[in-house]
């Protein structure tokens, strides 16, 4: 049950960003980069009140890595388009990741059943879509955005497919071999 969780959060992560990338490519990479800071100066604010509100009453350590934390959201929400370039270096190599995760799964599900070379198109095109991010961020970074974009649609779209097609095809294990019987003897019913 736990890839099936992993796999639909992966889906959905991976259409939300492809969306907000291929709806507004201009202006995607500097608010990624807004909401990164705000997710670190959260935690970081949280930290710096809890010092504050209970150094008196027990002894708390100083807050250094929220100070640190608080600074660096500061500076990514405050000046954006910095970190923005970096942003397509980050994307390029997540989807590397994820085209190279979704051969593998590909590959590992070739043990339990036949998988055709169809298959394997998309995470090869995923995979060269982050080469292409990765060595050529700077050209165009709208159109990096968008081809990101789209990529992260497709892996989308096929993590969906592909989680379909093979979690119900996937041998299960039987309730004896976990008690050490022997497995032969056990009927697996779908």
């Amino acid at each position: 049950m736990r890839a099936v969780s992993y796999s639909m959060l992966r889906a959905v992560c991976a259409l939300v960003i492809g969306l907000v990338l291929v709806l507004f490519p201009n202006q995607a990479a500097e608010y990624l980069v807004i909401t990164v800071g705000v997710i670190f100066l959260i935690p970081s604010l949280i930290s710096i009140i809890s010092y504050f509100a209970w150094r008196t009453e027990r002894p708390v350590h100083f807050p250094l890595l929220g100070i640190g934390s608080l600074l660096f959201g500061l500076w990514l929400v405050i000046m954006p388009g910095f970190f923005a370039d970096l942003l397509t270096y980050v994307l390029g190599f997540i989807l590397v990741m994820g085209g190279v995760q979704q051969i593998a799964a590909l590959s590992s599900a070739r043990s339990w059943m036949r998988v055709p070379g169809g298959f394997y198109v998309v995470p090869v095109l995923i995979l060269l879509a982050g080469l292409f991010a990765l060595f050529n961020p700077l050209g165009a970074r709208s159109t990096a955005f968008i081809i990101i974009g789209i990529s992260c649609l497709v892996y989308a779209l096929s993590e969906l497919v592909n989680w379909f097609g093979f979690s119900r095809k996937r041998p299960q294990k039987s309730i004896l071999s976990k008690r050490g019987e022997d497995v032969e003897e056990a009927e697996i019913v779908d």
